[in-house]
C-alpha cells in the first residue's frame, strides 16, 4: 500500500478511484452521498447517486463497480451514522477481491472514516495495510496529512 498526500481527483482516467459512501438511499432510491470524495463525484457525474442508488438495492451496501471509473467503498450504514472500523475492514476484503477479479492495476482510495467521519489514521491505517498491496494508494488530501 501507498500513501500519497495529494488531490484524489488527479488520477481519474488512470486508476479506479474508491468514493467512500454509505447504504441509504432517498425515497426515489437514488443514494445519499454525504461528505468528501463522494459529494466532490456527485457534483463531477450526475447519473452518480442513480447508479449507486441501484447497487445499493439490489446488491447491499457492499463495495460495488459504479462506473465512471469509480467504485464504492462503504464506511457506514447511513449518513447519520458514525464509520463503523469492522465495515472499513470488510469493504477492505471486498475492495481487494474486486480488484483481482477486474485485474485492476491501480485504485486509489480516501482515507476512509478519517474526513468528515472523525476516524483517525492512526486507527484505521492497520486495517487497511492488512488488505491492500501495492496497487492500492491511499490519498490524504493537503492539509489532511494528520
Amino acid at each position: 500500500m501507498q500513501e500519497v498526500t495529494t488531490d484524489i481527483w488527479s488520477y481519474l482516467g488512470q486508476a479506479m478511484i474508491a468514493i467512500t459512501t454509505n447504504g441509504s438511499r432517498t425515497a426515489d432510491g437514488r443514494a445519499i452521498l454525504g461528505r468528501g470524495v463522494a459529494r466532490q463525484a456527485e457534483a463531477r457525474f450526475p447519473g452518480l447517486r442513480t447508479r449507486l442508488g441501484e447497487l445499493l438495492q439490489t446488491g447491499g451496501n457492499h463495495v460495488h463497480d459504479i462506473g465512471f471509473g469509480l467504485v464504492s467503498f462503504p464506511v457506514e450504514e447511513s449518513p447519520w451514522s458514525l464509520p463503523d472500523l469492522r465495515l472499513i475492514a470488510r469493504s477492505a476484503t471486498e475492495l481487494r477481491d474486486l480488484a483481482d477479479q477486474r485485474q485492476w492495476q491501480r485504485i486509489v482510495v480516501p482515507r476512509p472514516g478519517c474526513g468528515g467521519g472523525g476516524l483517525h489514521w492512526i486507527e484505521v491505517r492497520p486495517l487497511l495495510c492488512s488488505h491492500f498491496d501495492e496497487r492500492f494508494i491511499v490519498v490524504a488530501a493537503p492539509g489532511h496529512e494528520i
